[in-house]
């Protein structure tokens, strides 16, 4: 069961809701955006709507159409969603008690996510008030930290790291894998010798590169992230125990239990949440005050989400349990257009304003946009 008294939004009861739909939607990216495992061109992002006496609230699944990031893609989702999820709401639940509910569907975490983000969308909208007030925290300027993908050249990546600095962002994440690591960072280090820099590998490398893994040692990276397998804890633990750099686990954090489990065996020093793939906000909040108890930082990861789910992170973002700048960047980084408005930008200083045009998660769907850029859509019975 969730823990309730963690979040007031967890108490809130589910209602009415008079209409529900899927909306998919297809984002072209400024530029192509590659991980270890994969290159994508657009956001292809699952969009579940709610209606409910005039109000409108939306939840945004961070699933690919594709499975080379995690097994749960936007057609699993959807399934899941609909003859699974949505067949447990019922008038009266909590929030909370319907995510308890949710525990026999094994994993699914993007599709449960999708589900609470929408609900509790809905339920601050109820009650007039921002998803952060209804969490329980107040607002806070969010600080900024941009990933850059793998780039053709150690260059090209100097230039991406130059042009991120000058846009005032606190931290950079640059992607790395076999082949494209310890000259890239060595490039982007020897540049800037100050500047607050990690590198996530998505998995890309074994136990049997803890020798070369240790050179990154050098640079004074603030954490490695996810070196080893999406599946590992256990190997991870050898491995810190091999490297003066902090380890970050990822993916292989899939709910509280496996944080838990990471921190008693010491497989890493830092935690990263992605709140739409650990189940939603409320097992997200759970992470982050038990790793915060014990002494383990937390960030907010994010998946390229359009500006539903990106400020959907913000809101998460205020609880003062997440201290390291996560992956909160400009929405114009990444699209041509946008969903929403306002768009989400850096503020003076690189600062990252919550979004506050009206309750809930305080940004407006644009219809014209969003017909644009549909390309499917579906309401559930």
């Amino acid at each position: 069961m969730m823990d309730e008294g963690l979040a007031p939004g967890a108490l809130e009861k589910i209602g009415k809701i008079d209409h529900i739909d899927f909306v998919t939607v297809r984002l072209p990216f400024l530029h192509p955006f590659s991980i270890s495992a994969a290159t994508w061109t657009c956001k292809e992002a699952l969009l579940l709507r709610l209606e409910s006496d005039g109000l409108v609230a939306w939840g945004e699944c961070v699933a690919d159409p594709d499975p080379f990031y995690a097994y749960e893609t936007t057609t699993t989702t959807a399934h899941i969603i609909k003859d699974f999820l949505l067949p447990l709401l019922e008038p009266g639940l909590s929030i909370g008690e319907l995510m308890g509910k949710f525990h026999p569907v094994r994993g699914h975490g993007m599709a449960k996510a999708t589900v609470e983000n929408a609900l509790l969308d809905l339920a601050a909208k109820r009650r007039g008030k921002a998803l952060h007030e209804l969490l329980g925290f107040p607002s806070r300027p969010i600080p900024s930290g941009v990933s850059l993908g793998i780039q053709d050249s150690s260059e090209i990546l100097v230039e991406k790291a130059a042009e991120a600095i000058a846009a005032g962002y606190h931290r950079i994440k640059m992607k790395v894998k076999k082949g494209k690591d310890i000259e890239y960072v060595r490039a982007v280090r020897k540049a800037f010798p100050d500047l607050a820099l990690m590198v996530d590998a998505n998995g890309d490398y074994s136990l049997s590169d803890a020798d070369h893994l240790a050179q990154l040692d050098e640079f004074g990276l603030t954490m490695i992230e996810q070196p080893l397998s999406y599946s590992d804890i256990y190997q991870h633990s050898i491995l810190q125990k091999r490297l003066k750099t902090a380890l970050c686990l990822d993916e292989s954090i899939l709910n509280l239990d496996d944080a838990m489990t990471a921190i008693a065996l010491g497989s890493c020093r830092v935690i990263n949440i992605k709140q739409g793939r650990v189940g939603g906000l409320l097992e997200s909040l759970r992470i982050a005050r038990y790793s915060a108890s014990k002494g383990i930082p937390v960030w907010s990861g994010g998946m390229d989400e359009t500006g539903i789910g990106r400020a959907t992170n913000i809101h998460l973002q205020t609880d003062p349990n997440f201290s390291i700048p996560g992956d909160t960047a400009e929405t114009a980084r990444y699209f041509h257009e946008d969903l929403i408005e306002p768009p989400v930008t850096l503020g003076p200083g690189g600062w990252i304003s919550v979004p506050a045009s009206g309750p809930g998660v305080g940004v407006v769907v644009q219809p014209d946009r969003l017909d644009r850029l549909t390309i499917g859509r579906q309401r559930i019975k």
